[in-house]
């Protein structure tokens, strides 16, 4: 029996297996990276666009291992918060989970955005009305349960990628002016010609900017690591289901890096927010562009359910460690969900979405996560060789990459992500109280 004034520690329930845990980091990527993020990374490193997406894609593979190596030894709920705390110390772990909280927040924003953006076929005056309406509405199945929430990432996912092949091999089989997916002599021309292009020009600077924005995309993978205590066998499944989602996505961003770069170049690509439908209609193939505006929010909304069951597990972990309110540790008993912390990310991310506009969401995203694995690959740092996986240097490499690529994101982003942290941090030191910090 618990000791007087003791609270039963809130706890979720292990009901997903490898398969589960797979299609909600294949979900959280997929929708994020080919349908949002590649416009402003066009935009930043022109033709340059496949070396920083090579960049991302190795920073978040050395990320990935050392969440993994993390996960296997910390299998509860929180993530990279639970990992700081446990390695590092309390305050680590808080600026962790709060730099996930707020960064990932701003995701669920931007997916939210894209979403309705396809939905509505362009930009348009409905598009914050419908992106409200959309967030509302996984905002409830979320609330329903885990089980219920991985089926229907399934089922976003199929659809998803189905529409993606169709898509695909339709403008492979209709385009007929074939570009360089590299910088030709006319894009040197033209850029040393000093003419306005929409991409930017492929310089150190840009394309490693655009590494940091195109990490938004691949930065899913952390979901399945939050979820760590509703997953069976933990330390198998997580690094199994990390490693395995994360290369999928890989593979998958680079051919439809290559196919876009193929049909419309960087300047298409940076000049359309809506890339893909864009090389539907250089190929003559406009009729297939209702299978891709399908794919394309059904993507966007499977990232967004799995963003909102991440973040929502991560308030979930900080709040019962106190570091966030404790109302939002309360777990609805009879669907097993941190219910109050999910209704707060979705009223949270309905004042993004109203006030925020895409881009700016998404660097905003990229430095609170950017600075999350910093956290990460230094917790992974200090493991002994009992649950060592990787070397010492991967870990170093990571850091490294994660500290290059946020300082080298749009200005504006930066500061604010510094801002947003420091002021969490203020705050946790200003109204946590003082039997919270006492060991227990």
């Amino acid at each position: 029996m618990p000791a007087p004034g003791d609270r039963e520690r809130p706890g979720l329930q292990r009901r997903l297996g490898l398969p589960d845990a797979i299609v909600i980091g294949l979900g959280s990527m997929i929708g994020a990276g080919v349908f949002a993020a590649l416009t402003p990374a066009a935009a930043a490193a022109g033709p340059g666009l496949l070396i920083g997406l090579a960049i991302a894609a190795a920073v978040a593979w050395a990320n990935a291992m050392s969440s993994a190596q993390l996960a296997a030894q910390y299998p509860s709920s929180g993530g990279t918060y639970v990992y700081g705390r446990e390695r590092l110390g309390p305050l680590w772990g808080f600026v962790a989970g709060w730099s996930f909280v707020v960064g990932k927040t701003a995701s669920c924003a931007a997916m939210a955005l894209t979403a309705a953006t396809y939905a509505l076929g362009g930009p348009a005056r409905g598009v914050r009305f419908v992106a409200i309406a959309l967030v509302a509405a996984l905002t409830w199945v979320v609330v329903r349960g885990i089980t219920k929430t991985a089926q229907l990432a399934r089922v976003l996912l199929m659809v998803t990628l189905a529409a993606l092949a169709i898509t695909a091999l339709v403008i492979l089989a209709f385009t007929r002016d074939w570009q360089s997916p590299l910088m030709t002599d006319a894009t040197a021309e033209t850029a040393a010609a000093g003419v306005a292009t929409a991409a930017g020009d492929p310089t150190a600077y840009g394309i490693v900017q655009s590494a940091g924005l195109l990490f938004f995309a691949f930065a899913g993978y952390a979901r399945i690591a939050t979820l760590g205590e509703e997953v069976r066998d933990p330390a198998m499944t997580i690094p199994r289901a990390i490693t395995r989602a994360l290369g999928m996505v890989i593979a998958l961003y680079a051919v439809l890096a290559l196919l876009l770069l193929a049909t419309i170049g960087a300047d298409g690509i940076a000049a359309s927010p809506l890339p893909l439908l864009a090389a539907a209609q250089a190929a003559d193939v406009s009729w297939v562009g209702l299978i891709l505006r399908v794919g394309a929010t059904v993507a966007s909304l499977g990232a967004l359910l799995g963003l909102m069951s991440g973040v929502g597990r991560t308030a979930f972990a900080m709040a019962r460690e106190g570091d966030l309110p404790p109302q939002l540790a309360t777990v609805d008993e009879q669907h097993h969900v941190p219910a109050v912390a999910q209704l707060a990310l979705a009223a949270a991310v309905v004042l993004l979405v109203a006030v925020t506009d895409l881009r700016h969401a998404i660097g905003f995203s990229s430095f609170g996560v950017l600075t999350y694995y910093a956290i990460a690959n230094l917790s992974a740092w200090t493991q002994d060789d009992t649950h060592r996986r990787w070397p010492r240097p991967l870990q170093l490499a990571g850091l490294a990459g994660c500290v290059l690529l946020a300082i080298t994101l749009p200005i504006g982003s930066v500061l604010v992500g510094a801002a947003v942290i420091a002021a969490g941090v203020v705050g946790r030191s200003a109204f946590r109280r003082p039997e919270d910090s006492a060991p227990a």
